[in-house]
């Protein structure tokens, strides 16, 4: 094979590596929910009652990374701060 085929050849190998490796990103995004359930879960363990407007919105806040506004909107509905940090943590 010429030098002059190849290059095409390895690019297009290239482009069809990345692509598979592309459309197999949104698979891997499928799980993120059960992150959410996951603190909710530990916020429920620790006896406290887990309503989706405040502990749903602050799990949320922990699963896309914003650990301390998760924190404080735990707090702000009367969990302790031991607890919210699991919680936040198990989000993420």
């Amino acid at each position: 094979m010429r030098p002059s085929a190849r290059i095409p050849s390895v690019l297009a190998g290239f482009v069809l590596a990345a692509g598979g490796a592309f459309f197999a990103a949104p698979a891997a995004g499928a799980a993120t929910p059960t992150s959410i359930q996951e603190c909710e879960q530990y916020v429920a363990q620790h006896g406290k009652k887990v309503t989706p407007d405040g502990v749903g919105q602050a799990c949320y806040e922990g699963q896309i990374g914003n650990q301390t506004s998760c924190a404080a909107s735990l707090q702000a509905v009367g969990i302790s701060a031991d607890v919210a940090s699991g919680a936040c943590r198990a989000a993420h």
